[in-house]
């Protein structure tokens, strides 16, 4: 079988960060296998999201509700990898997006622990996020979530999962240039302020913990959490997921996938416009001013974003720093997220007194 080059990029840049963040592995496996161009991509993953929403409608209708909640899940997660890097095709990848969107939200509700959908204005525009609190605890800490630049909170369910069973509430949102946000918000290098502006409303809640606010990022939101946590000193931990230290540094050299979706989500006119985007997107300021604990995981077979600009990132930072370098992880180290998953949860579960 001859197989488009995009599509095989996209397969093997990654491949396990589907089945790690909630695609079935015959899932993957079967379209995987049977996808050859990049035009069919996201429709092909639509089918098999439109299968686990069937699945889903129907549990809900015969009032199983958890198993209807999972199902809607597996589903959103499956529109999501068929948009996820489609922006060659908007009205397309903005269909598959509204089904993911819709999906996630109606399962909330029904997940053990459940969820509510939040909306934040932000600049003209809102900033969607989903809240999930533990069972049991009345004013846990709380952990943001921030996505990558391909990622949105729909992905995130078993991100979601390991923070969640450690007694601490998640709240995976949207940024500018990301999800939901990316259509009316371009990319935000300057992170920290859609960050205090969710944190100017959700810490006002009287069920969620104010004076313990930790900051997750996966990929290039493993810039936006450093970023965010040393100019908003009310977060007290934060967790950097192979994120870059100088965006504008590796911009020639990331995916062609990568640099599309980069110059679509900067409502850049062109790649030069969007490169002067790009070298806005660098930790040289916030890095020294980076005062509380951060957690850092670098994969060491990283394609996208080399290891080094983690390891940057931790020489320059004045307090506390744990790096966490996976030899053979690849981008986010989804390949080995055994790795990592549960050690950087215990480790913010430790920082903000909840273990």
């Amino acid at each position: 079988m001859k197989r488009d080059p995009v599509v095989q990029s996209a397969i093997d840049h990654w491949a396990p960060r589907f089945v790690a963040n909630g695609v079935p592995l015959p899932d993957f496996e079967e379209v995987a296998s049977t996808v050859t161009r990049w035009d069919d991509w996201c429709a092909l993953w639509s089918a098999r999201g439109d299968v686990h929403a069937g699945l889903g409608g129907t549990a809900l209708g015969e009032g199983r509700l958890l198993s209807a909640g999972e199902h809607f899940s597996t589903a959103a997660a499956c529109y999501h990898f068929g948009k996820f890097l489609f922006v060659h095709r908007p009205e397309e990848m903005r269909a598959a997006h509204d089904k993911a969107v819709s999906c996630r939200t109606r399962a909330l509700p029904l997940l053990m622990p459940p969820g509510e959908r939040v909306e934040i204005a932000f600049e003209g525009g809102v900033l969607a996020g989903n809240l999930r609190r533990p069972a049991g605890v009345d004013r846990p800490p709380l952990v943001l979530m921030a996505m990558g630049l391909d990622s949105a909170k729909e992905e995130m369910d078993t991100n979601e999962a390991v923070l969640l069973d450690r007694g601490m509430a998640t709240f995976a949102f949207d940024g500018p240039g990301q999800g939901e946000a990316e259509y009316d918000l371009p990319i935000c290098p300057e992170y920290e302020r859609p960050v205090s502006a969710i944190l100017d409303v959700l810490v006002g809640r009287p069920d969620i913990d104010a004076r313990r606010i930790g900051i997750w990022g996966v990929s290039f939101g493993g810039y936006y959490a450093p970023r965010a946590a040393a100019f908003d000193d009310r977060i007290r931990a934060c967790i950097a997921l192979s994120g870059p230290f100088d965006f504008g540094a590796i911009f020639e050299t990331i995916p062609g996938l990568t640099r599309r979706a980069f110059i679509a989500r900067a409502h850049a006119a062109d790649e030069a416009a969007a490169r002067a985007v790009a070298d806005r997107v660098t930790l040289a300021e916030a890095a020294p001013r980076l005062a509380c604990p951060l957690y850092i995981v670098v994969g060491g077979k990283d394609r996208i974003i080399p290891p080094e600009h983690g390891e940057r990132l931790a020489s320059l930072v004045p307090g506390e720093v744990t790096l966490n370098r996976i030899e053979d992880g690849n981008h986010v180290a989804n390949n080995r997220a055994y790795a990592y998953r549960t050690q950087a949860a215990d480790w913010m579960a430790h920082r903000l007194g909840n273990a």
